[in-house]
């Protein structure tokens, strides 16, 4: 099927006819225990459409690799000459492509499903106040003091209930979390070419943003998330970035599950 898929969108790719549109380039940052990879089946779409892609791997088996090193790699992997640049960020890399803003110019940052960090705070003092004393022990937090993490109490959940807790290290966890809503081949194929998620800096470290950038942003949500709670993309998505999400079906790869409906909204201008 994967191949199929590919096969048919190159030839519509050499067919592609000289109506002139605007050309992006879309740069593709993965979530976590995933990799360039995982782009594979949305990228033939984006590019049927003329525009250019890239992609990479992040650092992820590195426990000590930072977020900001994360940031590096992407950077790196942006070509000089392109000033049309589409930063798109699946889950855990929500928390990077404003790094990446913050370093090279960029027009537009999509957060796919994804975490979007708060200046100077990490992920998990954002959900602490939705942990009991339990799991934070076994999270090894230590809380701050109250009044700072305050701001947040008005927040819906971050992450869906169903995957609090869980360990993403087990096949059949990812098959009820990440892929469950894939075709049984893309979901076979994605499985074996998971990879082991060792830093956990998009949880634990402090955010070093000191401001969101100004740029343009825009949230794609999927209402059947089991992983970010689609309530709070809603409401982070509008009181963060000052956007209305933008809702898909699905589960929270629509890169693997709904490629070809996931190309629409990232290309659509309005």
């Amino acid at each position: 099927m994967i191949l199929e898929i590919q096969v048919k969108l190159h030839v519509a790719h050499l067919t592609y006819t000289n109506t002139k549109i605007a050309m992006s380039l879309f740069c593709l940052v993965h979530g976590a225990f995933q990799g360039a990879w995982c782009w594979d089946l949305l990228i033939p779409h984006l590019e049927a459409q003329g525009h250019k892609t890239v992609a990479m791997d992040l650092p992820i088996e590195d426990a000590s690799a930072s977020l900001s090193q994360f940031a590096d790699v992407v950077i790196k992997a942006l070509p000089k000459t392109d000033d049309d640049i589409v930063l798109v960020g699946h889950s855990m890399a929500g928390t990077v492509i404003p790094l990446v803003a913050q370093a090279h110019k960029v027009r537009q940052l999509v957060f796919l499903t994804a975490l979007i960090p708060y200046p100077g705070t990490s992920t998990i003092d954002q959900f602490s106040h939705n942990l009991d004393a339990a799991s934070l022990k076994a999270l090894n937090y230590e809380p701050k003091d109250l009044s700072q993490l305050a701001k947040f109490d008005d927040e819906p959940d971050m992450f869906n209930p169903v995957s609090v807790g869980r360990d993403f290290s087990d096949e059949a966890v990812l098959i009820e979390i990440f892929y469950n809503d894939c075709q049984l081949d893309v979901m076979h194929w994605a499985l074996a070419k998971r990879r082991s998620q060792q830093s956990l800096a998009y949880i634990f470290e402090i955010n070093p943003l000191k401001s969101l950038p100004n740029v343009e942003c825009k949230y794609i949500l999927c209402t059947d998330d089991r992983i970010i709670s689609p309530a709070w993309s809603r409401y982070a998505a509008h009181k963060r970035l000052g956007v209305d999400a933008i809702e898909l079906p699905g589960g929270h790869c629509p890169h693997l599950s709904r490629p070809a409906d996931l190309a629409l909204v990232l290309t659509n201008r309005t």
